[in-house]
């Protein structure tokens, strides 16, 4: 696990992150035709926007787990929303005609949690780590496990904490 303090970062900007997650719809394209996008928020909430764009899916969703609390280590998963009973019930209710999309799979923890939920869908993430990398079915680019990603919406010049936990 790494974390913000990690000698390995890999910065990514607004135009590397939005070029990476059209090439990510490019792979996915050829994979099968979805009935349904499910992010996992919320860093699966920018990749799910232009995915569902590019690929031209209508019905999205959310399953809400949290598992970064404090936005420097990873702590115990909590499913704050499930994914809805209508996405469940599509086809064969296995999720077999569903994309699960992230920004990234670190341990893999998150995504085990969601594969439980919907155990036939295709998980898709921007990035990926070798700890989390087996339960991806299609990613763009690998990272060492020590590496920590700075997305567009973590940076400024350095690290921005969010809005609300500057007014504490």
């Amino acid at each position: 696990m790494s974390s913000p303090q990690s000698d390995k970062a890999f910065p990514v900007s607004w135009d590397q992150f939005h070029r990476d997650a059209r090439a990510l719809a490019w792979r996915l394209a050829a994979k099968g035709e979805w009935k349904a996008i499910v992010c996992i928020t919320r860093g699966g909430l920018v990749p799910a926007a232009i995915i569902c764009r590019e690929l031209d899916i209508r019905m999205i969703e959310t399953v809400c787990v949290a598992s970064y609390h404090d936005y420097k280590n990873q702590s115990e998963l909590q499913v704050l929303k499930g994914v809805s009973q209508a996405v469940i019930d599509l086809e064969a209710g296995d999720g077999s005609s569903v994309l699960v999309v992230d920004d990234l799979t670190d341990t893999g923890k998150t995504a085990q949690v969601v594969r439980d939920m919907l155990p036939k869908a295709h998980f898709a993430t921007v990035y990926a780590k070798p700890a989390g990398r087996p339960l991806v079915d299609t990613f763009i680019t690998e990272v060492s496990q020590d590496t920590w990603i700075y997305f567009p919406w973590d940076m400024g010049y350095t690290f921005q904490p969010p809005i609300a936990k500057g007014a504490e």
